[in-house]
């Protein structure tokens, strides 16, 4: 007889809730102008400047999923015509990429190996090579789980003039973020990952430079994503331009009222030693991390299958016999690793313990060598 309960969320996302999120939700709605949402709509305003660290007046969750906010950051700062420089070392990156070939940009990738960081020199030649109107980085690449270091890609755009989009789908609200110090033009994220919100709202946020460029992008930027049209309804006109998702905000609400009350760089710093944790355990289990700890993600660990594993065996063996999801590669890294996300309410150590103890199980029913009692020790001397 399988297991019955809740599903452990232990993959790229989405990551588990908390009660208090969920009952958010289920409150009764309201009206997209009724001044009570509208004051909770400012409430998240300013809770999402704080997570992204900027002051960007334009700053507001764009009804959609992260790749909703990569459109609307796409549709708004490219046109046809502009040069385009992306980093690309995981899907992700090739999907920034592909998004802006579609705008009609003319796109630069800038590849590393899939596992690999970016190379901070390559980028510069790149973006010195033409004029380049945008610069692009994914922050923290989910398909492979390398963390980019921003400075030095915000400082090479900044020398060239260019516009510098941050991909943070991931990162947001795991670590710690100071993009208006860094210089960033644009960034854009979702709610699902380390915020451990329901899926469904992309947090975007644009500086004057990119407001600027996309006040005067020709032909105009699809109505849905218009910044002019959206900043008439999340600005103090309140202009009515789509029918915001009432619960989502509820929800990103209480969220971020989580956040606070845990504080950032708390909540930063929970998102490290989970992962310290986990790391510590994998080589009793006869695994190995994709990602040098120095280069690797805080909130996702891409873990490399010893010779002989059935990917899709084990990943079902975790969901029907243990009530744990965690994800399959991706690309080129499909079916030699297995992820786990330990993001937002998924960053605790009970969660890696159990984690560890499934994983344990299953490469065990598989034939492989594992001691799990010294992976849980490993992981609770972390």
């Amino acid at each position: 007889m399988a297991p019955t309960g809740e599903v452990l969320l232990l993959g790229p996302g989405p990551a588990p809730t908390s009660l208090t999120v969920r009952e958010a939700q289920a409150r009764p709605l309201l009206g997209q102008l009724d001044p009570e949402f509208l004051a909770i709509v400012d409430r998240v305003q300013a809770g999402l400047r704080r997570l992204f660290g900027v002051e960007h007046r334009f700053t507001l969750p764009l009804a959609g999923t992260g790749t909703a906010g990569m459109e609307c950051v796409v549709a708004n700062l490219v046109a046809p015509g502009d040069r385009v420089v992306v980093g690309v070392h995981g899907v992700f990156g090739q999907r920034f990429a592909e998004a802006a070939r579609r705008a009609g940009g003319q796109v630069t990738e800038v590849r590393a190996e899939f596992g690999a960081p970016l190379c901070a020199e390559r980028f510069a030649a790149a973006v010195a090579a033409g004029p380049t109107r945008l610069a692009a980085v994914v922050h923290a690449e989910t398909s492979t789980g390398v963390l980019t270091d921003l400075a030095p890609f915000a400082a090479i755009a900044r020398q060239a003039d260019a516009l510098f989009v941050v991909d943070c789908v991931t990162s947001l609200a795991g670590v710690e973020l100071a993009l208006g110090a860094l210089g960033v033009d644009a960034a854009f994220a979702g709610t699902q990952k380390c915020l451990s919100a329901p899926p469904g709202l992309a947090p975007v946020t644009f500086g004057e430079r990119a407001l600027a460029v996309a006040a005067a992008r020709q032909p105009a930027p699809p109505f849905y994503f218009d910044t002019r049209l959206l900043t008439g309804y999340f600005g103090k006109d309140r202009v009515y331009h789509h029918t915001a998702p009432v619960s989502l905000i509820y929800a990103l609400a209480a969220a971020l009222d989580e956040v606070e009350q845990e504080g950032l760089a708390a909540r930063a710093a929970r998102h490290r030693a989970v992962a310290s944790a986990l790391r510590a355990a994998l080589p009793h289990l006869g695994l190995h991390a994709l990602v040098p700890v120095e280069h690797a993600t805080p909130m996702l660990t891409t873990v490399q299958y010893p010779g002989g594993v059935d990917d899709a065996a084990f990943r079902r063996r975790l969901r029907e016999m243990h009530r744990i999801e965690v994800g399959a590669g991706l690309g080129p890294l499909a079916g030699r690793v297995f992820r786990i996300g330990t993001m937002g309410h998924g960053a605790t150590l009970g969660n890696v313990e159990r984690v560890v103890a499934a994983i344990g199980e299953a490469l065990a029913a598989q034939g492989v060598r594992v001691d799990t009692a010294a992976a849980l020790l490993a992981a609770r001397r972390a």
